[in-house]
């Protein structure tokens, strides 16, 4: 899925592989593994395990540089939204980036059989949905059933589910027309969300949620500063113990520097990304703590292959040899690193031999046989990138500077998201930058969303496309279960083909996630499978 603003994203330490193994019959997982954000037992509600009020009556207050809500509906939302979502709604597993497994949330166990086309599990009791109705195996069916229904967003998860069955109040059983680690499936940032179907129509209006999480809806002012607020979940059957955030805001700033001085300030508590610059300062700025992990957020540069100037290859595969990657690399000095080819090193699929090199002889002979250089045609390019992102506006320096030099003039606009994804939509720009990350810990989101043929576009920017690179992307997710060599090689394959045959995209860099909190916010976790979400259910405010 792709940040709109910086999206995203994403910084797991380690590879999660879809492999047949994760789906071996008859193993039961996750049945002793503590859940991940709850304070009480497994099965506890808030009525029994609930400590005295929280003393704590202070907001968390997260600086966000975009708006954060597109679409409040849990089934077809695919957007920033996740960084509150993710806190309003709950998946029957959570992805832990420490044991890079899936862990319980609404599910405490899960089993799989018939070789990966089975899977059951066994859901948390006592849990409730804010609208008060029980979370139920059935209750659970109707909202992933629906989901799928829908067929918008990430909700391609679940395409390999064949039948849905709850056999008791508890219990969740899936058919599967082909092997998939479902509780990996389960774990995903979007589309996974198990909510109430028989209130989640009235959502749209953000004045109420059909969530099941620790937060809900307090109020939502599209535009405002303040967009999002949110309030404690009193009946969550995690329960609630003092120090714990019962609130918490989202002011929009979209001006890094502001966002920076709001923090120093003690005015917002967390900041999702410091360029080089700050985040050196944040070192060492009293009452302020700096944290860096790696990601698998990458950032693309989308290059329109139906129309315009790109539509030639020549063209396109001249803008790749022009950017100085190394240079890139040493000037967000830590911030990104370069990357190689479109998944990023860690999950299955990274292929080393595409590490992108400048070479702007071999980028002015391509660009001189389209009739374009110094001495011939002048090309006017249009680039679109997000608004207030300070790596993106020097990679966009960079490589303006490099295009002069072959008569290329590079026209780049910053935008909000909203505005420049529906200029994409209408393919109104030659490149569109944005960042992607995994919907869950496995490379398929990038090819099934962004370079699968797509008609109308969402994601498919560069509006490729290609019958057997369609084949290709559609063979994934089975291969990826029952045969990981057969996956890894397929993965290459169409990276060579995307990026070298095609020339339908360049990729700077991998983000190396650079954040920033005031100092008395204690259990702060970055999880990469859920960029940008922070968990606010874990935090406490120190004394």
């Amino acid at each position: 899925m792709r940040w709109h603003k910086r999206l995203l994203t994403a910084g797991v330490v380690g590879a999660v592989a879809m492999t047949a193994s994760a789906c071996a019959g008859g193993q039961v997982r996750g049945a002793s593994q503590p859940p991940s954000a709850p304070a009480t037992q497994p099965g506890a509600s808030a009525s029994t395990s609930a400590a005295p009020a929280a003393a704590n009556d202070k907001a968390f207050v997260y600086a966000p540089n975009l708006d954060v809500v597109t679409d409040w509906d849990p089934a077809t939302s695919y957007s920033n939204e996740n960084i509150a979502m993710q806190n309003i709604y709950e998946s029957l597993t959570r992805y832990n980036a420490a044991s890079q497994k899936p862990e319980p949330r609404l599910a405490t166990e899960w089993s799989s059989a018939d070789g990966g086309k089975e899977w059951t599990f066994k859901l948390r009791e006592g849990v409730k949905f804010h609208s008060g109705n029980p979370v139920t195996a059935e209750a659970a069916k109707k909202a992933i059933e629906r989901t799928m229904k829908l067929k918008s967003g990430a909700a391609y998860i679940w395409d390999a589910v064949k039948k849905i069955e709850a056999p008791d109040g508890g219990t969740l059983k899936f058919t599967l027309k082909y092997a998939t680690p479902l509780d990996l499936v389960a774990s995903s940032g979007y589309a996974s969300y198990i909510y109430d179907t028989s209130v989640v129509e009235k959502v749209k209006d953000g004045t109420t949620d059909a969530g099941s999480g620790p937060y809900t809806i307090d109020t939502w002012a599209k535009g405002k500063e303040t967009e999002l607020t949110l309030k404690a979940f009193d009946d969550y059957w995690g329960g609630w113990k003092p120090g714990q955030y019962k609130k918490v805001a989202f002011r929009v700033t979209p001006e890094l520097t502001t966002a920076w001085q709001l923090l120093k300030n003690g005015e917002v508590n967390f900041v999702q990304r410091l360029n080089p610059q700050l985040f050196a300062q944040a070192g060492s700025t009293p009452g302020v703590q700096a944290t860096r992990t790696p990601s698998f957020q990458n950032l693309m540069l989308l290059f329109n292959t139906e129309s315009g100037p790109l539509k030639d290859v020549k063209v396109r595969q001249a803008l790749q040899k022009v950017l100085d990657y190394d240079g890139l690399a040493a000037a967000l000095e830590g911030a990104g690193v370069k990357g190689s080819g479109l998944v990023p090193q860690g999950l299955l699929g990274f292929t080393p031999d595409l590490e992108p090199k400048q070479d702007l002889k071999e980028a002015a002979e391509l660009l001189a046989a389209a009739d374009y250089g110094p001495d011939l045609n002048e090309l006017k390019l249009s680039l679109t990138y997000a608004q207030g992102d300070a790596d993106q506006q020097l990679m966009v320096t960079l490589l303006s500077s490099q295009l002069k030099k072959l008569n290329v003039t590079l026209q780049a606009k910053p935008m909000q998201w909203n505005a420049q994804w529906d200029l994409g939509k209408k393919k109104g720009q030659d490149i569109f930058v944005m960042y992607w990350f995994p919907d869950y810990a496995d490379p398929y989101s990038w090819f099934v969303n962004v370079f699968r043929s797509a008609d109308p576009v969402s994601f498919n920017l560069s509006y490729l496309k290609d019958e057997a690179i369609d084949k290709a992307i559609d063979a994934l997710p089975q291969l990826t279960a029952t045969d990981r060599a057969a996956a890894e090689q397929s993965y290459a394959d169409l990276q060579k083909k995307i990026i070298e045959e095609k020339a339908a995209v360049a990729v700077p860099y991998v983000q190396t996630y650079q954040r920033a909190l005031t100092a008395g916010v204690q259990g702060y976790v970055d999880n990469p499978a859920y960029p940008n979400v922070v968990s606010f259910y874990d935090l406490t405010l120190a004394g």
